[in-house]
């Protein structure tokens, strides 16, 4: 063979070499471990690589449960994978190209077991199995049908959701006894509560919200301040689909209610992108209480590479509701309107350095104004002051009283107070895998918080901003993949109250770990936490403090040690059981904690500060007493409140068949006041009727529980889903809780006649709801929801009447694969 020919030989072999070779050089790779909830590895796990709904490649887990595929495509994939007892699972989808090795790891959950993988407790995802907190996640089944998020969050142990009145009044979560303001309520990671914890459940439509995860404890390491009682996180779906999916749905229903939502989703290359209308009307059931929400959600994604991503997520709400105020006790519903606008924006970038080293970047924005207009003073004019209708307000403790409640001073209308809370912050977070079974993150969060409040009939504009930094670092590890523990400390630097540590502890060990037999797997876990919490801008606006000051009331402040508004402080241990029976079909948990809740915001009622400043006569007192009350000065503040909230949290899930789960819980606590100004210094209220039993109009007295926070609460759920038909009933229910009237001063004589005794004020209830939907094609599907079937009135705090049962019927249409 001559020269020449042998050259063009190896040529040729050389160049179909090299057309053979160049799918596999251009492929992507994703590689990964397929392991249990505790971390151990699961081997012969069928693992799937799939694009635009077609397997590309699949691969089985090896002994330590590792995997790889390769595929010569490159764009938007998702892993498919199973095993034997184990739940299929889809993973988020994810961008590779070619040339790109992308990991991916699986954890798999036993078939009947409802698991999630959280993130609120430790700051990167961890399957609940490992986590020694209190958490819970609602799945968009857990409030399917649903048009707000106060029902669904009464589905969580220890959970006190509290609405006063009807649909659009203010709700406020109360966790294990806490205040309502000691939460943070994140969406997609950037806070949604107002300056100093301040949050109002019933503006958040259900629209845009894949899940929800609900942790309960102090978590000020990671969350910063407001995370005194726990932590809300709301996330928003993400495009998976290959092109656009679309849904539509509208209803209508009782009290002229109606509802249109719409959702497109979809993925195009390195892009995915989401986006959501809703537009929710009511008039409800009470007269001047009409309500809307109109809310939008995007959410768009960007990945440069397969190791980084850059995500920008935005809601925007727009609300309005009527302020009837406290029907019951006057009988006339006054015309005022509340609007809102809440606009909040993440925008997020996460990089890969490595599979051990990961960290990100976000920019978080909220603005959120609160316009409250009363357009005239609604009542009967009496002496200048307009009163409510003569009524019987009846209490759950058996007190009663009758009379005519003050609705309004004369002055000028109408008139509106505006609250604007604008914050902006910066987070970097990092964490690195020192070992498979140790990893550390650490975190740097900058905040400028900016508020203001306006009355401007009176000429009367206060503002305020603070600069806040907060700095923590946390180990998260496992021995063994039986003892599982995290280690953490935040500090925070907050411009009104200085510097605040808070220390985090969390332990879990399985006695015996999960698997087949009717009483294997018991999990042991204790956690220790201290959180800290910044004052509203209503509470530093009206410090007590400040206003003794400006009039005279040096000797009151020296006398009572009264200081400038600072931190509220809270110090939590929680401990308890989780047991696994019947091969993991039926899950059972018990969890004691212990919550010491110190320097907390207390109200002194306007009726009551003049009695703080001796030097006046009484009539000025009066006088000045009208004047804080025509201002909207309602209450001054001081931090004077102690508490302790101690008691049992219970839950039980047990999943029948791949169809049918049900769940149930129960919360016994035990709260109460250990230091009250209202006791110490201004001392009790008295009813004439009731001479003898001391009363606390505005805050609750020394011995007695905190107000709305009653000792037993509990919810039920049934869910049932097939191909034919879905199918979710539930219940929550209370029993009677402490409260007051708010009526110190306010009968036509301006005396407390209208007071009641504290204790059990409130009614307990038993609210009962159903949702069904029903595919009638592949493409549409009828929903009717049904609430408060048994019709009760005293869901929300005395003076509040709830919606009476109510139902919503429509339909539902979807082109393209679910939104998730």
């Amino acid at each position: 063979m001559s020269l020449s020919l042998r050259r063009n030989r190896r040529r040729a072999l050389l160049f179909a070499f090299l057309l053979l070779s160049t799918p596999i050089l251009q492929a992507v790779t994703v590689h990964g471990t397929v392991t249990d909830t505790l971390g151990e590895p699961i081997t012969n796990a069928t693992v799937a690589l799939v694009q635009n709904g077609k397997v590309l490649s699949n691969a089985r887990s090896s002994s330590d449960g590792t995997y790889e595929i390769s595929a010569p495509a490159s764009g938007q994939f998702y892993i498919l994978a199973g095993g034997t007892s184990f739940r299929q699972l889809t993973t988020r989808s994810f961008y590779g190209g070619k040339f790109d090795a992308v990991e991916q790891n699986v954890v798999l959950e036993p078939e009947w077991v409802r698991q999630s993988i959280v993130v609120t407790a430790t700051g990167t995802p961890q399957p609940q199995a490992q986590v020694s907190a209190s958490v819970s996640v609602l799945t968009k089944t857990d409030f399917m049908n649903r048009a707000d998020m106060v029902d669904p969050l009464r589905q969580v142990p220890g959970f006190d959701v509290v609405q006063t009145g009807q649909r659009g009044g203010v709700t406020s979560v109360f966790i294990r006894g806490g205040n309502s303001d000691a939460n943070k309520v994140l969406f997609d990671g950037v806070p949604m509560e107002d300056i100093g914890g301040r949050f109002d459940l019933s503006t958040v439509s259900s629209t845009g919200i894949s899940n929800v995860e609900a942790y309960r404890g102090p978590n000020s390491v990671l969350w910063g301040s407001d995370a005194a009682a726990g932590v809300m996180a709301f996330s928003t779906p993400r495009g998976s689909t290959p092109f656009p999916s679309l849904l539509y749905e509208g209803d209508a229903g009782s009290f002229g209610t109606y509802r249109n939502e719409v959702q497109l989703g979809g993925t195009v290359r390195k892009v995915d992108y989401y986006g959501a209308f809703a537009d929710f009307q009511t008039r409800n059931s009470i007269p001047m209480d009409e309500y809307h929400n109109i809310t939008s959600v995007a959410n768009l994604g960007f990945a440069p590479t397969s190791a980084t991503s850059i995500r920008v997520t935005a809601r925007n709400a727009d609300i309005a509701t009527g302020l009837p105020g406290a029907y019951a006790f006057n009988g006339i519903a006054n015309d005022g309107k509340e609007s809102d606008q809440d606009i909040f924006l993440s925008g997020t970038i996460d990089h890969n350095f490595s599979d051990l080293w990961h960290a990100l970047v976000r920019y978080g924005m909220a603005r959120k104004r609160e316009e409250s207009t009363q357009w005239y003073p609604a009542g009967n004019l009496i002496d200048g002051n307009y009163f409510g209708n003569f009524v019987t307000i009846n209490g759950a403790n058996g007190f009663s009283t009758a009379g005519q409640a003050l609705m309004n001073f004369g002055g000028i209308y109408p008139y509106t107070i505006d609250l604007v809370s604008n914050r902006d912050n910066l987070y970097a977070q990092t964490d690195y895998s020192i070992t498979p079974h140790l990893a550390i993150v650490g975190g740097f969060r900058f905040e400028n918080e900016r508020g203001a409040e306006n009355e401007w009939v009176y000429d009367f504009s206060e503002t305020l901003e603070r600069t806040n930094y907060d700095y923590m670092l946390e180990i998260n590890g496992d021995f063994r993949q039986r003892l599982f523990y995290s280690l953490g400390g935040g500090i925070q630097e907050n411009q009104l109250y200085g510097t605040e540590g808070t220390p985090r502890i969390g332990v879990a060990y399985y006695a015996v770990r999960p698997g087949k037999g009717i009483f294997h797997g018991t999990k042991l876990y204790f956690n220790f936490a201290k959180g800290v919490q910044e004052p509203t801008i209503d509470d530093q606006f009206g410090s007590l403090y400040a206003f003794l000051l400006a009039n005279g009331g040096q000797s009151t402040v020296a006398q009572y040690g009264i200081r400038p508004i600072g931190a509220e402080l809270s110090r939590s241990y929680d401990g308890g059981v989780e047991q696994s029976l019947f091969n993991e079909q039926v899950v059972l948990r018990a969890t004691y904690f212990h919550n010491e809740f110190g320097n907390q915001i207390e109200y002194v009622g306007a009726n009551l500060v003049p009695t703080l400043l001796p030097n006046l006569t009484p009539e000025q007192q009066q006088s000045l007493r009208e004047f804080l009350e025509q201002e909207g000065a309602f209450a001054l503040t001081l931090n004077s409140m102690a508490f302790r909230a101690q008691g049992l949290e219970s839950q039980v899930e047990y999943g029948i068949g791949r169809n049918i789960f049900i769940r149930g819980g129960y919360t016994y606590l035990d709260a109460v006041v250990q230091r009250s100004f209202s006791s110490d210094a201004v001392g009790p209220s008295y009813n004439p009727m009731f001479p003898t039993i001391p009363i606390g109009n505005d805050s609750p007295l020394v011995g007695a529980r905190p107000f709305r926070r009653p000792p037993h609460t509990g919810f039920a759920g049934f869910t049932y889903s097939s191909k034919h038909l879905t199918l979710v009933a539930t219940g929550a229910f209370s029993s009677r809780g402490d409260d007051s009237t708010y009526l110190g001063g306010s009968d036509v004589n301006f005396g407390n006649t209208l007071l009641l005794p504290n204790r059990n004020l409130d009614h307990g209830y038993a609210k009962l709801d159903l949702g069904t939907t029903v595919p009638i094609t592949s493409w549409l599907s009828y929903y009717i929801q049904l609430e408060n079937y048994l019709s009760q009135q005293h869901i929300g705090p005395i003076g509040y009447p709830s919606l009476p049962a109510s139902v919503r019927t429509g339909l539902r249409f979807t082109l393209g694969r679910n939104i998730r």
